[in-house]
């Protein structure tokens, strides 16, 4: 009984060693992809490397079938102690540092020292100075005989350790605010994972072990257990380390990996292991239930994690912010792509000319600078023809009070948004006359229908992106905030670091180019130019005294400055060097339309598109390094919207 209970702990040993494995190499990962510019994710990157080797060379050693492979990975093992007292003073000495006490000289030259000592210790090792030759017991388990300098680098294992400790001790007396203290806290006691998760305690305890087997598989496996919890927890309080990110984005993707990286993965390598096992007991070393029992294991729990992915967000989420969350939930849930809406629009299309009994028909989407989307069924190719744009523009100008007028073959159906002061126009229906040129009640009233249905889609689709640009005028400001609140999380005196030194770390902003091309879309006016975030650039608050503090006039003065610094020197020419600047002269300045420009310039409409998003990165461009200037030149902004370089 008791020798069954034994293999049970033994073997629920090894599968808890390869899980630890599996969970720091998972968070090890998860470390490397965010944030790592941070002193206190790479340190602690260098714990997890640490934990990881010390774990996949146990547990190889574990399942070895010589003594030969069992003594290399036990020697492998001793690559991630020798390392680990470095790195654990080295986080300690990190997390300190962000709470606001930061390193005189001292505590930097004594992690630097530790590092040199470890290096040292591993040196010793393939001498076998540092741990002798194997001694292969089969009670409890095989282990390296320890030597004189295992002593010393184990005196030198528990100070660094208790060093560690006393700086993450003065790290958690420093924090002030609930949350941080409690994130503190929760690194704190983590922290201990590495500790007694690494050490061999079987080179001083071998003895014992041998005399009290159940009682070591016991502690050994509780271990494993308090260890496996302690690091998550660890790398839990560290994920909010110097990430701009809200508590919520943080919580949900760590657990979200948790779940499908290290519980999926260690999970089933369990069933697996108890598969294969279960059939060499049986005389079937490799059977069928196998893969069989792999592949419906992950499939499984790749399921049922998506199916309560609701209800652990939600604990995650617990508090007076669930309701916005759910706000915004439901907003990404509803929003309508460019895709959505051209299909919607199809299908509108499709359903006038299924009603109608024709064959030719078209939606037109408009914009500022002309045509926008074309959406046509059946042979409409004369509308490639050049200013049909403004054509249609005029006649629908000249028939404003109609809903519907002729045009051609065609019948045209503006379609305005109803619910703004404006009411804009956004776009029109053309549907060919149909033979007898009469309509019942019923395909009128159906036509009708579909008219009010293709306006509504094109209404919601303009005041999304009314709203976007409204959100993207702030983008800056909310970008600052994330930055302040990473630099408030550990430290509180952070509140009051200037606002340069924030945006200093931003990077040139990813969105310039999209922003640019907003804007020159409306160039001569519309609430992508007026809301435009480049306003709040310092090169366009500068031009603000020339332009009457007018930022629209002081924006459209920045963007024409830009584009004439794309124009070669010379007359201007309808060349290959001068095809960027005139595509930016043409289409946005002039107000021509995409067909009209594409034959002027004698290039395809794909070709077009793709020379166009050429000339506004160089506008972008332009741009940047006015700001650069402006930057350089002026003092120290204190408008915390302000894009940097």
């Amino acid at each position: 009984m008791i020798h069954s209970l034994i293999e049970v702990l033994r073997t629920l040993n090894q599968l808890l060693t390869a899980g630890i494995a599996i969970t720091a190499f998972s968070l090890l990962i998860y470390a490397l992809s965010f944030n790592l510019r941070e002193r206190v994710t790479r340190s602690f990157a260098t714990i997890l490397a640490c934990v990881t080797i010390v774990s996949v060379s146990e547990a190889l050693s574990s399942v070895a079938e010589s003594d030969f492979w069992r003594e290399l990975w036990l020697r492998a093992e001793w690559i991630g102690i020798a390392i680990l007292p470095a790195a654990y003073l080295h986080f300690s000495d990190a997390v300190l540092t962000t709470t606001g006490r930061p390193s005189r000289g001292r505590r930097k030259l004594a992690v630097r020292i530790a590092y040199f000592v470890s290096l040292g210790f591993l040196a010793a090792l393939p001498l076998s100075l540092l741990v002798g030759p194997l001694v292969n017991t089969s009670r409890p388990a095989p282990h390296l005989q320890r030597t004189w300098l295992t002593n010393l680098f184990t005196v030198y294992y528990l100070l660094l350790s208790v060093v560690a400790w006393v700086n993450l001790v003065r790290a958690y007396r420093r924090t002030i605010t609930k949350a941080s203290r409690r994130r503190m806290g929760y690194l704190l006691v983590g922290s201990l994972a590495p500790a007694l998760g690494s050490y061999p305690y079987l080179l001083y305890g071998s003895e014992f072990a041998q005399d009290h087997t159940l009682l070591f598989w016991l502690a050994s496996v509780t271990s494993n257990v308090v260890v496996s919890f302690l690091l998550v927890l660890m790398a839990y309080a560290v994920a909010f380390f110097g990430v701009p990110w809200p508590d919520r984005v943080v919580k949900r993707r760590l657990a979200k990996w948790i779940l499908r990286g290290p519980v999926a993965a260690s999970t089933v390598l369990a069933v697996t292991t108890l598969a294969r096992r279960a059939g060499e007991r049986y005389g079937m070393p490799y059977n069928a239930a196998v893969p069989f029992a792999m592949v419906g294991t992950m499939l499984l729990l790749q399921h049922l994690i998506t199916l309560s992915a609701p209800l652990w967000e939600r604990i995650l989420m617990i508090g007076s912010d669930h309701k916005d969350i759910e706000r915004l939930q439901a907003i990404e849930e509803r929003l309508l792509t460019s895709g959505d809406v051209r299909q919607l629009l199809e299908a509108i299309l499709a359903a006038i000319c299924d009603r109608l009994q024709i064959r030719q028909a078209f939606i037109v989407t408009l914009a500022p600078s002309g045509m926008e989307t074309l959406i046509p069924i059946g042979d409409v190719d004369f509308l490639d023809k050049p200013n049909l744009a403004g054509e249609v523009l005029t006649q629908v100008q000249l028939n404003q009070e109609n809903s519907c007028f002729e045009w051609g073959e065609f019948w045209l159906f503006p379609l305005y948004a109803e619910n703004t002061a404006e009411r804009p126009l956004l776009g029109l229906i053309g549907v060919k006359h149909p033979s007898e040129k009469h309509l019942d009640p019923e395909q009128a009233q159906a036509l009708q229908v579909l008219v009010e249905r293709a306006a509504l889609v094109l209404e919601n689709r303009y005041l999304q992106s009314e709203a976007f640009s409204s959100l993207e005028a702030f983008s800056p400001q909310m970008e600052w905030i994330r930055r302040l609140h990473a630099r408030t999380r550990y430290d509180s005196s952070a509140s009051f670091v200037p606002t340069e030194a924030l945006n200093a770390d931003l990077p040139p902003s990813e969105n310039i180019a999209r922003w640019v091309k907003e804007a020159l879309t409306h160039y001569w006016g519309g609430p992508r130019l007026s809301q435009n975030p480049l306003i709040r650039l310092r090169v366009v608050q500068q031009a603000l005294r020339e332009h009457g503090n007018n930022p629209t006039n002081a924006l459209r003065a920045i963007l024409k400055r830009a584009i004439e610094q794309v124009r070669p020197e010379g007359e201007r020419r309808f060349t290959a060097e001068w095809i960027l600047y005139n595509i930016l002269e043409m289409k946005f300045i002039e107000g021509k339309s995409v067909r009209e420009v594409a034959k002027r310039l004698a290039l395809s409409e794909a070709d077009l598109y793709r020379k166009q998003r050429v000339a506004i990165e160089e506008v972008a461009r332009a741009i940047l390094e006015m700001e650069r200037q402006a930057t350089g030149e002026g003092q120290p902004s204190s408008n915390p919207a302000h894009v940097p370089e």
